[in-house]
């Protein structure tokens, strides 16, 4: 069952893009992260032992990133959710250009939460510097507080559904 966010969140096929594009984009939010790292804790790149585990690193519980990626989404849908398709003359599919801005969108979304130490503390300890999973969940629910704070949008649980509203 596909869980909306909000109640105009009927753009189907720029959800279906995301979905498509989850796995891919998962693995460019991890490139994104250690990107961030390296220019907040390591701008000079000197190898040590968290360093190089950190770039080293390919193998980390991705359930926790797919939680932070569909947070993104929800939010990117919320904020660019006109389901009215333009005309394209291009000779795309409306698909093949919500995946494009999709894309760009995502990676301009981590690259600006990657200049704060808040979400690249976080997002590693979920990711690459695993180490319990009470820690893991301490640092994915600060940083979907953190991210929510971040767009100025609150989550409010109502009758069991999920709605985003700006803050």
């Amino acid at each position: 069952m596909i869980q909306k966010l909000f109640p105009l969140d009927k753009n189907y096929i720029l959800r279906q893009a995301q979905s498509v594009l989850e796995e891919e984009l998962i693995d460019r939010m991890v490139f994104e992260l250690k990107r961030s790292y390296t220019s907040l804790y390591n701008p000079l790149q000197l190898m040590d032992e968290t360093y190089a585990q950190i770039l080293d690193c390919f193998e980390f519980p991705r359930d926790r990133v797919r939680l932070i990626y569909r947070q993104l989404c929800g939010i990117y849908r919320y904020k660019h959710g006109d389901n009215q398709l333009e005309m394209l003359f291009d000779g795309r599919t409306h698909l093949e250009k919500f995946q494009e801005d999709w894309s760009a969108a995502l990676v301009a979304y981590v690259r600006d939460l990657g200049i704060y130490e808040q979400y690249v503390k976080t997002m590693l300890r979920m990711t690459i510097l695993f180490d319990t999973e009470s820690r893991a969940e301490w640092a994915e629910n600060h940083c979907k507080a953190f991210i929510n704070q971040h767009f100025e949008l609150k989550v409010v649980k109502r009758q069991g559904e999920l709605r985003l509203k700006v803050g």
